[in-house]
């Protein structure tokens, strides 16, 4: 199915037929607009928009977008979405790389006192500090978030508010599969979740997309008990992809105290919690490939 033309479809099925001065009544069938009707109100031909429905249109002009945008009620993120899909068929972004930079390491590994890490496009993540790491109870690189919450963990996990952390993920995936729709890796996850999680495919057809910026992030930690944490995302630059997340608790909270808590439950393990440790490994090895240490042959 041709991107642009399902969103068109689904969002044209949201828009309530009154609020755009359409008279409605028993009789009709149809749920949101007809086709003619976005038409009629965008300034388009009937030919040309069913065209665009079906996959069929030619690149739609800037004109012919902002109106749709306009008719179908879009916000931002989904305006900027809708134009991304409609230049697709001019020119395919390539999905960047995952090489975190020796020095984004370094500066995680300066966040003390809050989980934080680097994620992708992907929602792979990248690389974590050690209080994340304890947090989820488990190595950060090698972590997607998308299939922990829609396979592992589900609704009796890890996710204080699960439902909308599900909406949350679905919604960056589409984003994502819009900006690189020739990501083999995106598309395969995609494919892996739609397999395995008969939320995720009721979620996907809705084609919503939502952009990640902040928020809360409530978790139930086995051995804490509840976190209330503020998520703080950060997009990195160089079209990375990657976001830097902060996750933080309010100061003088039970959750904070709850963190610190966390962080020395590792410290009496001798720092020896065996995800941490792969981690650190990780960032030494990543460290030291850009910077040997003095006397180290090069290859």
């Amino acid at each position: 199915m041709d991107d642009l033309a399902g969103f068109l479809r689904t969002r044209r099925s949201r828009v309530d037929p009154a609020a755009v001065g359409i008279p409605t009544d028993s009789r009709r069938r149809v749920e949101g607009l007809r086709r003619e009707e976005v038409a009629h109100l965008s300034g388009v031909s009937v030919d040309y928009y069913v065209r665009l429905e079906q996959g069929r249109a030619t690149q739609p002009s800037e004109q012919v977008l902002d109106a749709l945008a306009r008719v179908l009620g879009l916000d931002e993120t989904e305006r900027g979405h809708l134009y991304r899909l409609a230049r697709q068929r001019r020119r395919r972004a390539k999905a960047p790389g995952g090489r975190v930079r020796p020095e984004l390491l370094r500066i995680l590994g300066l966040v003390a006192d809050a989980p934080a890490l680097i994620m992708d496009h992907r929602l792979d993540v990248l690389a974590g500090n050690r209080l994340a790491g304890l947090l989820y109870g488990r190595p950060m690189p090698g972590l997607n978030t998308a299939r922990h919450i829609f396979l592992e963990e589900a609704e009796r996990g890890l996710y204080v508010d699960w439902e909308k952390c599900t909406l949350d993920v679905v919604g960056h995936l589409r984003l994502a599969a819009g900006k690189y729709p020739e990501d083999p890796r995106l598309a395969s996850l995609i494919g892996e979740l739609a397999m395995g999680s008969e939320r995720f495919r009721r979620l996907w057809a809705r084609a919503d997309v939502r952009a990640r910026t902040h928020g809360r992030k409530a978790y139930r930690h086995p051995l804490v008990g509840q976190l209330e944490l503020h998520q703080e995302n950060f997009a990195l630059p160089d079209e990375s992809s990657m976001e830097l997340l902060v996750l933080s608790a309010a100061p003088g909270s039970p959750t904070e105290d709850g963190l610190r808590l966390l962080a020395g439950l590792g410290a009496d393990s001798g720092d020896a919690h065996p995800t941490v440790n792969a981690q650190n490994a990780q960032v030494r090895e990543q460290l030291n490939d850009a910077h040997p240490p003095p006397g180290t042959p090069h290859h």
